[in-house]
């Protein structure tokens, strides 16, 4: 198999680049060791977001490129994000409201603003997210950002690089590569044990938190390349509160968390930043880190959360570019690109953020396309992804603002399927909904309840248009109907596959 580009990484950043790449006419294979978003890209905290808190920290440009990006991703993709308001309780013995103020501003005029609101100073006492918390929180600052489900971002860059001719495989390890001549060649283990040759021109190592072990092992290179992992961890618990904001909660060790509205009926509690030395495939929440979240509810809200109301949780492993920083929380978020040019070139992605990720690939394909000859050109920041085309193939901000609209009239046109249903197929798939349901005029068309809510028609399109080939997959990174399905649902789900 021969290709221009071969990307070895399924997260963000990897279909990110095969997106861009394929998109200007390059041949692009990807693979991926797991399912796509298995690791780091769904463990965030399901956030378009600028970054506030970086101010702090003096990191405008970062802060800025995000705050455009937010937009150009919620007029892409407006079935998978939304804009979101953020209430930040004034706490006495934080930061000085002036200081909020003074950040809150900046934050409203780095870059251009079409959807988002600006930031305002509340009274808690008067507004409807004041009445959940105890009662000495009396002010709060309220800002605009944006929610995204991170592991359906991940593939639907991914089903838009293969709708562009990308070859993408899931389950499928880059053993080794080595040079032979002006190429790469390439191993590539897949889940059954067979073994595919590939023959690349440049290889991009997109691996997160392998990306200096990719270089020390499967490229045989010693690296004195620099990450700091930081694990971040987040629990679900029922719903706290039954308003539309989120908050953004400040801790006395000066970490900042969020409780964010989640899949309707629960509560989204994180992150926690720690430094992380152990195994990167078996990344867990410590109970230590179940209680640091718990206190920090325990502090701010009325009805305060304990680790037994903790409902679910997940933990992902940041690989973040190492700097001077003392502390987790204050390492930078920016990314760092750097192509071997010595024969055929390798280009390594260091750190980076969901909420940047179209940019750095646009950079990161900038750089390798000079190297092949490729004269195309950047084209995403106008495209929509697979779905987001709900008012038209470009994006455009009717797409974001009348969404609503749009699933009040698919719910008409699928007047048969249960309405909940339906909103669920339009936020997870957008336009692609007629997709799933071509052909299907009553319920009876869905096939088997393998599980509540989950039809074989829905299965089968994750099959065969989403890579989805494991129960997990399905309930945890395509949907989130782990949360709601019976125990032992999985074990359900993974024998219909086997049986299918």
């Amino acid at each position: 198999m021969q290709c221009d580009l071969l990307v070895v990484g399924g997260g963000i950043n990897g279909v990110g680049i095969a997106r861009d790449a394929a998109g200007r006419g390059l041949s692009v294979v990807l693979c991926e060791k797991d399912d796509l978003a298995s690791h780091t890209s769904s463990a965030s905290s399901k956030l378009i977001h600028g970054g506030l808190r970086y101010l702090e920290h003096y990191e405008f440009g970062l802060v800025r490129k995000a705050l455009i990006e937010r937009e150009v991703l919620l007029r892409a993709a407006p079935h998978i994000m939304w804009p979101m308001r953020f209430v930040m309780p004034h706490d006495k013995g934080q930061r000085p409201a002036w200081m909020i103020r003074a950040g809150m501003f900046l934050y409203d005029h780095l870059a251009r603003r079409e959807l988002l609101p600006g930031s305002e100073t509340v009274s808690l006492r008067k507004h409807a997210a004041g009445k959940p918390l105890k009662s000495e929180f009396t002010r709060g600052f309220v800002y605009s950002d944006g929610w995204v489900d991170d592991a359906r971002l991940v593939v639907l860059n991914a089903m838009d690089a293969a709708e562009h001719g990308a070859q993408v495989f899931t389950r499928s390890a880059c053993e080794t590569i080595w040079r032979e001549g002006d190429r790469w060649a390439a191993a590539l283990r897949h889940a059954a044990g067979t073994i595919t040759t590939v023959q690349a021109r440049c290889i991009v190592n997109a691996t997160g938190p392998w990306v200096t072990d990719f270089l020390k092992g499967a490229a045989h290179q010693p690296s004195d390349k620099a990450l700091r992992l930081i694990k971040g961890s987040h629990i679900v618990v029922r719903r706290l509160f039954d308003h539309p904001y989120a908050y953004i909660l400040q801790n006395p060790d000066g970490r900042i968390v969020f409780a964010i509205p989640y899949q309707d009926d629960f509560t989204l509690v994180g992150t926690t930043d720690i430094e992380y030395h152990g195994d990167t495939n078996k990344v867990r929440i410590d109970e230590e880190e179940v209680v640091y979240l718990c206190e920090l509810t325990q502090r701010y809200f009325k009805r305060p959360v304990q680790p037994s109301d903790v409902i679910w949780a997940y933990s992902g492993v940041r690989p973040l570019v190492e700097d001077e920083s003392a502390s987790a929380s204050a390492v930078t978020r920016d990314y760092r690109l750097e192509m071997e040019n010595d024969g055929a070139p390798l280009l390594s992605v260091f750190g980076g953020k969901i909420t940047t990720f179209r940019k750095l690939a646009e950079e990161a394909v900038d750089m390798v396309a000079e190297r092949l000859g490729n004269r195309h050109g950047a084209w995403t920041e106008h495209a929509c992804l697979p779905g987001g085309d709900i008012h038209g193939a470009r994006p455009n901000n009717r797409s974001v603002l009348e969404f609503d609209t749009f699933v009040q009239q698919k719910q008409q046109q699928y007047a048969w399927l249960d309405a909940g249903l339906v909103t669920r197929y339009a936020h997870a798939y957008g336009r692609r909904i007629d997709v799933l349901l071509k052909g299907r005029n009553a319920l009876r068309d869905m096939g088997d309840e393998i599980l509540p809510g989950l039809y074989a028609a829905e299965v089968v399109y994750l099959m065969q248009h989403e890579w989805a080939t494991r129960a997990e997959d399905i309930l945890w990174r395509r949907s989130k109907l782990g949360l709601r399905v019976p125990a032992g649902a999985e074990a359900v789900l993974d024998d219909w596959l086997k049986n299918r």
